[in-house]
């Protein structure tokens, strides 16, 4: 199935359609409408997948989507156009340009914890050079993947575009061919694998990956400033986000203050009861939480700890590490 799906591409491809600016700015502005029409079913996708709320998804999947596209839009035959550059004089009397080129047909593997926003980001740029392109979308978001699967079909020719469902057998698949660019966002461990796959081929990658992100808060910093952006950053998706503060390195002079900012910020976002709150996701899959949980045992929890297995619930919690 994926060697046939990979040939119409490149098929498609090489008949040149994409070639063709219009061509290029017709499909994203359907993609555009498509999107505006379902949004608020793509809000509730994500909530059925992990109770994302609809201002997350709106701010930072739908809405930075958008926003992306109206940018493409706007610079798309500029960016397209060939550039003049000096002549070397060797050269003389000459004139040079750069042309920019497709690659061609171009794989997009996306992650669970933005599974909207980092399916279609990278397709708007794939599409907006003139490629082809395979989505894979994350499979532990089922819904969101499902209406990822419906928007491209009403806007794209699968020539064009289609997307691939399926778990890690899917992925392996898609990776034992030869693609002309892979876009690949998710873990260290799988960006290695992702890497490797690409290098046989030589193709061109683009690795999107997690990693530690550390937040230093020094003596001098303002706190209760410090405390309202770090609640912010790291609890947003429920802190399933790559670029999160995972741990704070805090001046021992201002440690007790910045805690107590800390929880009470964490308070003012999500209230009281936050397991009740409407504003605080849940952590994607049984897998994820249990392995957030196991993270706990035997810590010193100054906030939060609190857990329920029903839903994949895991409050906001601080842990001191002396």
């Amino acid at each position: 199935m994926v060697k046939e799906i990979l040939q119409k591409q490149i098929d498609f491809f090489q008949a040149q359609q994409t070639k063709d600016v219009s061509f290029r700015k017709k499909t994203l502005k359907r993609l555009q409408e498509e999107i505006v029409k379902r949004e608020d079913a793509i809000c509730d996708a994500l909530y059925a997948d992990f109770k994302k709320p609809k201002f997350e998804t709106l701010a930072a999947e739908t809405q930075f989507v958008l926003a992306e596209l109206k940018y493409v839009l706007k610079n798309m035959e500029s960016w397209a156009s060939p550039e003049s550059v000096s002549a070397s004089w060797m050269n003389w009397p000459s004139s040079d340009y750069i042309y920019k080129e497709p690659y061609g047909a171009v794989l997009i593997i996306a992650p669970w914890n933005y599974p909207f926003q980092l399916a279609i980001a990278p397709l708007i740029g794939a599409i907006a050079a003139g490629n082809t392109a395979v989505v894979k979308p994350a499979e532990v978001t089922t819904h969101t993947a499902a209406i990822v699967s419906e928007i491209i079909k009403a806007v794209f020719d699968p020539a064009h575009v289609t997307v691939v469902e399926g778990g890690v057998e899917v992925s392996q698949d898609l990776l034992a061919e030869k693609w002309d660019y892979i876009f690949f966002t998710g873990s260290t461990h799988v960006g290695k694998i992702v890497y490797e796959s690409a290098a046989k081929h030589l193709t061109p990658v683009t690795l999107e990956l997690g990693g530690k992100n550390p937040c230093i808060v020094d003596a001098t910093a303002s706190i209760g400033l410090a405390a309202k952006r770090i609640v912010w950053g790291k609890f947003l998706n429920a802190g399933q986000t790559c670029i999160a503060s995972d741990y704070i390195l805090v001046h021992e002079k201002v440690k007790d203050k910045l805690i107590k900012a800390l929880k009470e910020n964490i308070t003012a976002c999500y209230g009281e009861n936050i397991e009740a709150s409407l504003d605080f996701s849940r952590t994607v899959s049984q897998k994820h939480y249990s392995g957030l949980k196991d993270m706990l045992v035997g810590q010193e929890i100054l906030f939060g700890g609190h857990s329920n297995d029903t839903d994949n619930y895991l409050a906001p919690t601080l842990v001191n590490e002396p």
